[in-house]
């Protein structure tokens, strides 16, 4: 099946084009110093959008900490040719292409994805979020159970994360480079790895942090909102606490080689995910669908049917 793609940036209230890679991130200011003030305000979230069979439940794809939408490109394609279905991926506000706000709640997180599923004509949809996105995707599904179908949660469960050291060094570690302007922008990636690397050993870390690296007017910046991740990253790291259940199905995919998801944690799975399978795949780390692709799209498709 062939498979054709939208790929935009939302404005309020229209559909519209999408902003390039290395373009200019918007900024959306707060006139509280970045408190919050009642229920947060929907930000334009930039995403592609394939192709697919309208009367089927399309798939939507919500990333990590420090992702984009590109890094489900491939399992997206898949996923649409092999399913038939309209299948989703989405910049979280403060990451990709999408802007920039202070206000990094899930509560935020979930209000942008109640504002976009609807315009696209898009819920209710099988909803996949990995890490930071399975926290966003479970709590859309608590909060606004007809919105999703049926949900999948990868590597991730609705209570604390622990580590977050290691978030908080990468953070300092991107904020610390130092490129200077109109260096070939092969070269400023490896000064970048270079510089990186005294704070970050994990090689397969450095270069998936390294895909927020962007030029703009021959200046290197990141893309991702650095200064709200890091003073919110405990946020992030957190859960919202919740008591009403989702009743819908619910995959809990976990890598087998992963300690995001421990035992303790099943309890609080089953309190709010009655219906919830948990799934391991073998061999996986932390980024099940990048370590295992196949096992992960097998699980996928199974749940799917």
């Amino acid at each position: 099946m062939l498979c054709w793609a939208r790929s935009c940036r939302l404005p309020r209230g229209a559909l519209g084009p999408s902003t390039p890679s290395f373009s200019r991130v918007p900024v959306i200011r707060s006139s509280s110093n970045g408190q919050r003030e009642g229920k947060p305000r929907p930000l334009p979230l930039s995403y592609r959008l394939l192709d697919g069979e309208t009367t089927l439940p399309a798939i939507v794809l919500l990333h990590g900490l420090f992702g984009s939408k590109t890094n489900f490109n491939s399992i997206a394609k898949a996923l649409a040719q092999q399913t038939g279905r309209r299948v989703l991926t989405v910049d979280a506000r403060n990451h990709g292409d999408s802007p920039h706000s202070p206000d990094v709640s899930y509560e935020a997180m979930c209000q942008d994805l109640q504002s976009l599923l609807p315009q696209l004509d898009l819920a209710p949809c099988a909803l996949i979020g990995h890490s930071m996105g399975g926290k966003t995707a479970m709590l859309l599904a608590l909060q606004r159970p007809e919105l999703v179908e049926r949900l999948i949660a990868v590597d991730i469960s609705p209570v604390k994360t622990t580590g977050t050291s290691k978030f908080a060094t990468c953070v300092a570690a991107m904020k610390s480079i130092d490129i200077p302007d109109k260096m070939p922008r092969s070269q400023a990636r490896k000064l970048a790895d270079k510089q990186l690397s005294h704070a970050v050993q994990d090689m397969a870390m450095r270069q998936f942090l390294l895909t927020n690296l962007v030029e703009v007017d021959g200046h290197f910046q990141w893309r991702v909102n650095l200064d709200a991740l890091a003073e919110h990253l405990d946020e992030i790291m957190n859960f919202p606490p919740q008591q009403e259940p989702y009743s819908g199905p619910t995959l809990f995919l976990l890598g087998g080689s992963s300690h995001y998801v421990c035992p303790s944690h099943h309890p609080e799975i089953r309190r709010l995910f009655p219906g919830a399978r948990i799934q391991t795949v073998p061999n996986a780390n932390h980024w099940v669908h990048a370590d295992r692709p196949q096992d992960f799209m097998a699980a996928v498709q199974s749940f799917l049917v």
